[in-house]
């Protein structure tokens, strides 16, 4: 089979930015999928009925799976071809997806969320790659990453409102099903738009380097979502798998420092231009994940919102950061990349701590505009993609897309984890002393304090409203509290950026050697 050549894309305007739409929609998928079975787990325990070992399972193996293989697949696409990596991920993603029709068991959906993590592995850093690749003129790249931010924005707040869609008119497995034509056009259209590229001399691959990656990083995030689910930082398996992980990484980290031929080129760090592109990234994403995830919780257990007009709610964020995201990069060209970027991070973190400042009751206005922040935030991302291609060599393009991958699923994993396990602690804390003065069984008051879906529940099953009243109390509290704590350490990020960043940076203009 032959591909349009290098040469001829780059050629072409109209098929450059043809190539990002491709590239975007794509990334749309895997963004939606990440989020929209949160939708669906309800209709899918109650057809599969799992254990709650195999339902955390099904939520888990897609993101220990796809951050494991992050590096090495941005490895392989440089030595086997990245437009090849790309289209065995359409390929793999689509079939998968549609595999799910016979899917008639737990262990079935686990063994197919893993192989999606597979499939995404190979999809979310070669578009990154390939837009480096594709854009040499350093202002266009800029835009191009620009949009393929928004796109990132959209898609994981589409994500619930399209699985809430869905799940009214047909059953759980349309959450995958609607994959599978997606995946087909971008397949179709890659085939024709996008390039061939890959390293001329790659070196031999690093078997013991990929072994290690792989096992850090399945470890590390492993050991985050652990210390998360227990909203406790002493739970003694987390902080082994965190310890081996970290080990893991680190020997990975000094194998590449001494190969000559690594596989992630770790020297990238040296430059503060693509160090402080990293750090916003991991920040950025550290605040969103946790925000929704809590902000959603609250809406529909606090609020009274159902999932679709819950995840209507939450689409301002995706908005202000597509908008934001289309913004930034003739924004920066106007006052800088460091002011863009590090402004954005800051607008994120007042936009958490708007949550916790408001005095009584959290309102829905307060809400809407902590959403606009947060998600004006993350377009700022646009600019820190720019800032972490900019200096990147083409060869080193897919060592880049890897690390800026990473960046978002560990900062995602970690916000989550982080700041839901304060949000747990508070609110157990306020909540126990409540549940000290209620007579009900010490069974059902333990479970009440885990978590508030289990408070509401039990309070009707025993009709005590009040109870669920005081919980949703409790869980507001805590998520003020935490909106604070969050919203400093992204503060704290975005004067780590702004002083990192070196002055006059402009990712728009031509580099010389």
């Amino acid at each position: 089979m032959t591909f349009p050549s290098l040469k001829i894309v780059r050629g072409s305007r109209v098929r450059r930015w043809a190539a990002v739409a491709v590239l975007t929609a794509s990334l749309l998928v895997l963004m939606m999928d990440m989020t929209i079975l949160n939708i669906a787990i309800p209709d899918m325990a109650a057809s599969l009925r799992p254990t709650s070992d195999q339902l955390l399972w099904i939520v888990d193996i897609y993101s220990l799976v796809l951050a494991g293989l992050l590096v090495s697949w941005a490895a392989v696409a440089d030595r086997w071809g990245r437009k090849r990596m790309l289209m065995l991920g359409y390929v793999l993603f689509g079939i998968t997806s549609a595999l799910v029709l016979w899917a008639t068991s737990a262990e079935t959906v686990i063994a197919l969320r893993a192989l999606l993590g597979v499939g995404g592995a190979m999809i979310m850093p070669t578009t990154l790659s390939l837009i480096r690749v594709v854009f040499t003129d350093p202002r266009e790249r800029a835009s191009a990453l620009g949009i393929w931010a928004a796109v990132s924005s959209l898609g994981a707040a589409v994500g619930p409102l399209v699985g809430g869609l869905l799940l009214e008119h047909f059953s759980w497995h349309a959450a995958f099903l609607v994959n599978v034509p997606l995946m087909l056009i971008a397949f179709i259209a890659g085939l024709w738009l996008l390039p061939e590229s890959r390293v001329a001399e790659p070196g031999r691959w690093d078997w013991i380097g990929g072994i290690l990656s792989f096992s850090g990083m399945i470890l590390l995030v492993w050991a985050i979502k652990i210390f998360g689910k227990a909203a406790s930082f002493l739970a003694l398996e987390g902080w082994i798998a965190l310890l081996a992980g970290v080990a893991l990484l680190a020997w990975f980290g000094a194998r590449c420092l001494r190969r000559a031929d690594p596989l992630l080129d770790m020297r990238l760090f040296r430059s503060r231009t693509f160090s402080a592109g990293i750090i916003a990234a991991l920040g950025s994403m550290f605040a969103m994940g946790a925000a929704l995830l809590l902000l959603a919780q609250w809406m529909q257990l606090v609020d009274g919102t159902s999932p679709v007009e819950a995840g209507i709610r939450l689409f301002p964020a995706a908005i202000a950061g597509a908008v934001a995201s289309l913004a930034a990069p003739p924004v920066a060209r106007r006052i800088g990349a460091r002011a863009v970027l590090s402004g954005g991070v800051a607008a994120a973190g007042l936009g958490l701590i708007a949550v916790g400042l408001q005095p009584g009751a959290l309102s829905q206005s307060t809400v809407f505009v902590a959403l606009v922040l947060i998600g004006a935030g993350s377009g700022a991302l646009a600019i820190g993609s720019a800032m972490i291609m900019y200096e990147t060599p083409e060869e080193k393009a897919g060592s880049a897309a890897a690390l800026e991958e990473t960046s978002y699923e560990l900062g995602s994993v970690l916000g989550v984890a982080v700041l839901g396990s304060i949000a747990a602690l508070l609110y157990r804390a306020e909540f126990a002393r409540v549940l000290a003065a209620t007579p009900i069984d010490p069974a059902l008051a333990a479970s009440a304090a885990e978590s508030l879906g289990s408070a509401v529940a039990i309070s009707r099953e025993l009709g005590l409203e009040s109870l669920a009243t005081d919980a949703g109390i409790a869980f507001t509290h805590a998520l003020q509290l935490t909106g604070l704590v969050g919203g400093c350490i992204m503060l704290g990020i975005a004067a780590t950026t702004f002083a990192l960043t070196p002055r006059g940076t402009d990712v728009s203009a031509v580099r010389h050697a």
